[in-house]
C-alpha cells in the first residue's frame, strides 16, 4: 500500500502548521477542514500548503501557495472557508479552498509532493524528533497568543452584545483588562500574557453571569406566584462541544 511519506497541511494564524493529512496515511485519501478569517473585512485568504512534521510553518517544506479572493466583507470569524486535500493513487495532491458563503473556490495541484528522497524524508522526521521539546514550547506560546488575541476580540463583541446591561464601571474594568492584555501581547513575557489573559477571562465570566442573573430575575418576576406551583427539578442538558480553535 502507498502512504504519504510526510504530513500535509496549511499555515494558520501565528505561523503554525495545521495538519490535515497525517504522515503514513494510505492513499488515495481526502480530508476537509473549515477555517475562517483573522481580521474584520478580510478580502482574501492565503493558502500556504506545507509538508513536514514540525509545528511551525517555517520549519517545513513549502509545496505551493494560492489565494482565495473576493470574500464578502464580514467580521473576523464569520466567513467559512473549507480547505480540502485530495491525494490520488499516484500521490498527486489537489488542494481546494472554498468560500461556503459564496461557493467561490480556488485550487492548486501539486505533483511533486513525493519527490523527496528517502534520505530527505528520514532527515525531516529526525529533525522533528530532535526538536520535539523546543517545538512543543514554541507551539504552546503561539497557541497562547492566538487564544489571547481571540479573547481581545471577544471582549468587544461581548460588551456590544450586553449593551446597557453592563454598568460603566464594569465596562471600564473590562476595557482596562483588555488593554493590559494587548500590551502584554506586544512583549515577550509569556507568564505576563498568561496572567493578563486569565484576568480578562474572569471579567468576561463575571459580566456574563451578571447578565444571566438579571435575565433570570426578570423571568422570575414575570412568572410571579406561578413559580411556586412548578417543579423545581433541574435536568442536566447534553451539550455538544464545538471546536473553535482553527481560525485562519
Amino acid at each position: 500500500l502507498d502512504v504519504t511519506p510526510l504530513s500535509l497541511g496549511i499555515e494558520i494564524m501565528g505561523g503554525r502548521m495545521n495538519t490535515l493529512i497525517e504522515r503514513n496515511t494510505t492513499i488515495p485519501t481526502s480530508k476537509s477542514q473549515v477555517y475562517s478569517t483573522a481580521a474584520d473585512n478580510q478580502p482574501a485568504v492565503d493558502i500556504h500548503v506545507l509538508q513536514g512534521e514540525r509545528p511551525m510553518a517555517q520549519d517545513n517544506k513549502t509545496l505551493g501557495r494560492f489565494q482565495l479572493t473576493d470574500i464578502p466583507p464580514a467580521p473576523r470569524g464569520v466567513p467559512q472557508i473549507e480547505v480540502t486535500f485530495d491525494i490520488d493513487k499516484n500521490g498527486i495532491v489537489n488542494v481546494t479552498a472554498k468560500d461556503l458563503g459564496t461557493n467561490k473556490e480556488q485550487n492548486i495541484t501539486i505533483e511533486s509532493s513525493s519527490s523527496l528522497s528517502d534520505e530527505e524524508i528520514d532527515r525531516m522526521v529526525k529533525d522533528a524528533e530532535q526538536n520535539a521539546e523546543a517545538d512543543k514550547k514554541r507551539r504552546e506560546e503561539v497557541d497562547l497568543r492566538n487564544e489571547a488575541d481571540q479573547l481581545v476580540f471577544q471582549v468587544d463583541k461581548t460588551l456590544e452584545d450586553l449593551g446597557e446591561n453592563v454598568s460603566e464601571e464594569d465596562k471600564k474594568d473590562a476595557q482596562d483588562k483588555k488593554d493590559a492584555l494587548k500590551s502584554a501581547l506586544e512583549g515577550e513575557d509569556i507568564e505576563d500574557i498568561k496572567t493578563k489573559k486569565s484576568e480578562l477571562e474572569q471579567v468576561i465570566q463575571q459580566l456574563s453571569m451578571k447578565v444571566y442573573e438579571q435575565a433570570q430575575q426578570a423571568t422570575q418576576n414575570t412568572q410571579g406566584n406561578n413559580a411556586s406551583q412548578q417543579d423545581d427539578t433541574v435536568e442536566d442538558a447534553d451539550f455538544k462541544e464545538v471546536n473553535d480553535d482553527d481560525k485562519k
